[in-house]
């Protein structure tokens, strides 16, 4: 028997996962929940409750601020528009349209922020 046909080739040990492909240092920190993978998450939690607020807000001052205008203004309760009430068409038809779009720029923005927290998280590495 030759030496080229019973050489073997070399074994190999497998240890465990490549080391070589580590994840990036800030993703490691949120992973591992160090006190600078606390910091972005604050961050991210801070921003997202403001943002969550300012849209709570706005709902408040549109559409909650409209029984009081007709309580004091009672004179308001007797106009009609197309054979509706006012308040009805204001509170019963008007306020979806505006709900959807205090909706539409809610996701717009969560998802911006988001977007940025990602970038942040990935820029760290570099």
């Amino acid at each position: 028997m030759s030496e080229s046909e019973g050489a073997r080739p070399a074994r190999v040990r497998v240890t465990g996962p490549d080391r070589r492909h580590r994840p990036r240092p800030a993703v490691r920190d949120l992973d591992d929940d160090t006190p600078l993978g606390g910091l972005y998450l604050g961050s991210l939690l801070r921003e997202q409750r403001r943002l969550a607020l300012r849209v709570l807000v706005a709902l408040a001052l549109s559409v909650g601020v409209w029984p009081l205008v007709f309580w004091l203004a009672p004179g308001l309760a007797q106009v009609r528009v197309l054979g509706a009430p006012l308040a009805w068409l204001l509170l019963g038809g008007l306020v979806y349209p505006w709900l959807v779009f205090l909706g539409w720029r809610y996701v717009r923005a969560a998802e911006r922020t988001e977007r940025d927290f990602a970038e942040l998280v990935g820029e760290v590495e570099q």
